[in-house]
Order: C-alpha cells, then sequence, then structure tokens
C-alpha cells in the first residue's frame, strides 16, 4: 500500500478544541535507516508493526505495511527497539472531508506539534485550519525514526 500524507508545524493547541480522538502512543523503531523502517507502536489498548519503504522525491509518498499485533507482544518488541522510544498523544481532528492527526510529543521531544493529512493523491486539495503552521513534509527531522535518535530538545 502507499501511503501519501502531508506534515505541517502547529502553531498553537486550538485544535485540542476540535479533537474527537486522543490516543496515548508510545513507539520505537527496530529499524530506522532511511531506506525501511519497522515500528512497533502500542496505541491506547492496541498494538502494531508498521514498516516503510523510502519516501519518494517529493516527499509525499511511501510503501507502508501495518499488521495489528496484541499489546503483550509490542510490549515485549519494544525493549528490542533502537534507543529512543517515542512518547506523544495523538489527536484527531475532522477538518471538511479529512482527517489530520495532530501529535503532541512528550520526553525528549517535549514542545514539538506536528499535523499530518493522508490523501488519496498528491495532488488532493484539502481545508487548512487556522492552527496549521508551516509545511514541513519530506523534511526528514520530523519523522518519527529521526526523532527517537535526535530529539526536538536537542536541536
Amino acid at each position: 500500500m502507499i501511503e501519501i500524507e502531508r506534515k505541517f508545524l502547529v502553531k498553537n493547541e486550538d485544535f485540542k478544541k476540535s479533537a474527537f480522538t486522543k490516543n496515548h502512543i508510545a513507539q520505537g523503531y527496530l529499524s530506522s535507516v532511511p531506506e525501511r523502517t519497522v515500528r512497533v507502536r502500542i496505541k491506547g489498548n492496541q498494538g502494531f508493526l508498521t514498516i516503510k519503504g523510502a519516501s519518494n522525491a517529493s516527499g509525499l509518498s511511501r510503501f507502508e505495511w501495518e499488521k495489528e499485533i496484541s499489546v503483550e507482544e509490542a510490549q515485549q518488541l519494544l525493549p528490542l527497539c533502537e534507543k529512543g522510544v517515542i512518547d506523544k498523544t495523538r489527536f484527531e481532528i475532522k477538518i471538511g472531508e479529512h482527517i489530520f492527526e495532530v501529535d503532541e510529543f512528550y520526553g525528549d521531544n517535549q514542545g514539538l506539534i506536528v499535523a499530518e493529512i493522508e490523501l488519496d493523491t498528491e495532488e488532493t486539495s484539502f481545508e487548512k485550519p487556522e492552527w496549521l503552521g508551516e509545511e514541513v513534509t519530506g523534511d526528514i527531522k520530523y519523522y518519527n525514526a529521526y526523532l527517537s535518535q535526535n530529539p526536538f530538545t536537542q536541536w
């Protein structure tokens, strides 16, 4: 499956007023090389194993495969991950026909808030809420795999 998404910084916390879901996420990386990332995630009461390929030239698209696993399996895999487990809360906000996923980071990435929107095509238009800031699509610094190794508070 090809994932097409755009990524933005967030100007303020106004998005929280419109969130229809909120989940704590802990995730680590079994592999964080740019050509392929292998992620273990606990989101609420679900576990996931995800493999992502390298981004295309535009930085908007890349291969993604995800399989749900038990929370217990995810908890067993997290200690095997590279250093730097990501700790964040994900808020989901519906704007027009799309859903923004907004991640508020904690720990070594405290102070960083990033919004992502998945699209059907690279050309799909979408409504931009007031709280949406600078676009950082394709900027590796804002990939979770990068943040796990190079935390925001150390930039």
